[in-house]
């Protein structure tokens, strides 16, 4: 039987932990671009399948050198920082409006945010907490669901929050801000990966 309690406790760990990350980042800049429901999907099927990665070979992420993992982090907000500057979509006539995207199908935006999310958050800190949740409780579904539902809040969060913030928000802004963040978190990654 899965316990209530521990899924809880997950749940809040892991929301706690990602409300900051660049996942909940790449969920609000993907929410001012594309439909939400189409944008969501993708995520929660990134998050997904992070978790059950997690639950099952997590224990082993925590083993990486933390130096390769790194600086391997730190090139990768590189380049999406340098993605959102030089593919950062541009405003209409009100400056508020994102580009319209080449296909708004459900299976290119939705595909497109579960690569990015994937992505951004394998050997991530939530997963890492996911992995060592698994390994110091033995009930897996309980850790599984509440790490699932804590990130599926955040990216629903973020996604959201995107939608309104470009209302009022013109969306050169919104990339400008974001790719600034992701410089930011690639600095401090390098820093860590140099210094160990």
């Amino acid at each position: 039987m899965m316990s209530l309690s521990i899924a809880a406790l997950t749940f809040g760990v892991i929301f706690l932990a990602e409300l900051p990350d660049k996942t909940a980042l790449a969920s609000l800049v993907l929410g001012t671009k594309y439909r939400a429901s189409y944008v969501f999907a993708g995520v929660a099927a990134a998050f997904l399948v992070q978790v059950v990665i997690a639950l099952a070979a997590g224990h082993l992420l925590s083993m990486l050198p933390h130096r390769w993992v790194s600086g391997v982090t730190g090139a990768l907000f590189l380049i999406g920082a340098a993605m959102l500057l030089f593919h950062g979509g541009g405003d209409d006539e009100d400056g508020h409006a994102a580009k319209e995207p080449s296909s708004n199908s459900f299976w290119k935006v939705s595909g497109a945010s579960f690569v990015v999310v994937a992505i951004a958050e394998f050997g991530d800190l939530t997963q890492i907490m996911t992995a060592n949740l698994a390994a110091k409780y033995t009930d897996l579904l309980a850790v599984g669901l509440g790490s699932w539902l804590g990130l599926c809040a955040v990216g629903g969060i973020a996604i959201v929050g995107g939608q309104k913030l470009l209302k009022v928000v013109p969306m050169k802004w919104i990339v400008r801000v974001a790719a600034a963040i992701m410089i930011v978190l690639a600095g401090v990654s390098i820093v860590g990966a140099i210094t160990g």
